[in-house]
């Protein structure tokens, strides 16, 4: 495990490195359901979900994990220097800045407020770093539900970028604004 975070409503919650070969079959079943569209990889087969993240896990700026509830598979996130990988070029990057995706693995059986829990405790993940300054994202600017997540935890939009597979709403979230969100010190 390289991170650990017990939730106060729904428990432990921890990352660990992925495996691109030993998890491929799982990330697949994640990345091509219906509610991961925004992935873009609702064609891919397992060969190609296992391509991406031996991809990903070979590269400097990029990497990979599995996050895990209560000792079990349920998210996925990836941490990325924005000045080298999906926002390079599109944004003036700066010292401390660090990329983040997530995406929660699809259940018949939702868990109210556990999505907020996923993406508070990549959050904390990639804090508990002193180097980093700020979390940097760049959804797709149709996926109002991460946008309003993205807000519960103080992320400020910064603008509309222009990416060859999407339009992402650039949005930053300093280390303070985090803590005083999951605080409760500013608005939701």
């Amino acid at each position: 495990m390289i991170h650990r975070r017990v939730d106060d409503r729904l428990g432990d919650l921890a990352l660990r490195t992925l495996d691109p070969d030993a998890d491929a079959a799982l990330l697949h079943r994640w990345v091509t359901h219906p509610k991961a569209a925004f992935w873009m990889m609702q064609d891919a087969d397992v060969t190609r979900v296992a391509e991406e993240y031996r991809r990903i896990a070979a590269h400097p700026h990029h990497d990979a994990f599995v996050g895990l509830w209560r000792g079990r598979p349920a998210f996925l996130a990836e941490r990325y220097d924005p000045a080298h990988v999906e926002l390079a070029g599109l944004y003036d990057a700066r010292p401390g800045d660090v990329g983040m995706h997530f995406l929660c693995a699809p259940t018949d059986t939702p868990v109210h407020g556990f999505t907020r829990a996923v993406i508070t405790t990549v959050v904390a993940w990639l804090f508990a770093d002193p180097a980093t300054r700020r979390v940097v994202v760049e959804p797709d600017v149709r996926n109002t539900a991460v946008h309003r997540l993205n807000a519960a935890v103080g992320f400020t939009v910064v603008r509309t970028v222009a990416k060859p597979e999407k339009d992402a709403l650039l949005s930053v979230c300093t280390r303070e604004k985090f803590h005083a969100a999951i605080r409760g010190d500013v608005p939701a």
